[in-house]
């Protein structure tokens, strides 16, 4: 009878173990995106809006579609930022450079970007517009995640101000 228990025990022991090792795992693969990662990007460049602003479609990532859509807007900002927008497909965009040459910036200044990019922050301010009302572009990519296109409006300039004033970016020249 002693043996029998020890036997159930251990067994038990080691299912629970797998179990545990199987959920780690799982987790693991979850794809975390973070605004300093200069890979994580799927944007389109749309057009170029008036007053300083770039059309661009982001694709964000989200446990829901609401989620996503805060993700798509997160990366749009930081794309402006620290990588810039690829030339629109159709010939409607040159490519954009980045407001930020610095590639250790994000690190280097991450206290401020932390806050600047937190939920609700300040990167909010610089999306004028967006189809986030409902995305047509929404997939879901596994039970856990979806993945939404969003067109908006970027300020492109008014951020690129905010960049200058934060001494993050070097001011353009006006004059010849």
């Amino acid at each position: 009878m002693k043996r029998l228990f020890k036997t159930l025990a251990i067994s038990a022991m080691g299912l629970l173990l797998t179990c545990i090792a199987v959920n780690a795992q799982s987790r693991n693969k979850v794809r975390k995106l973070e605004y300093n990662s200069q890979y994580n990007y799927e944007v389109a460049t749309l057009a170029v809006g008036v007053d300083g602003t770039k059309l661009v479609k982001v694709w964000g990532y989200g446990k829901t579609a609401e989620d996503a859509v805060r993700n798509a807007k997160e990366l749009g900002v930081a794309c402006a930022i620290f990588r810039g927008f690829p030339a629109g497909s159709n010939g409607s965009a040159a490519p954009t450079p980045a407001i930020v040459t610095d590639a250790n910036a994000a690190t280097t200044h991450e206290d401020y970007f932390v806050k600047f990019f937190e939920p609700g922050g300040k990167y909010l301010q610089y999306v004028n517009l967006s189809t986030d009302g409902i995305p047509t572009d929404r997939v879901k990519v596994n039970k856990k995640t979806y993945k939404v296109g969003v067109e908006m409006s970027i300020a492109y300039d008014e951020l690129r101000k905010e960049m200058e004033r934060q001494g993050f970016a070097r001011k353009l020249n006006s004059g010849f």
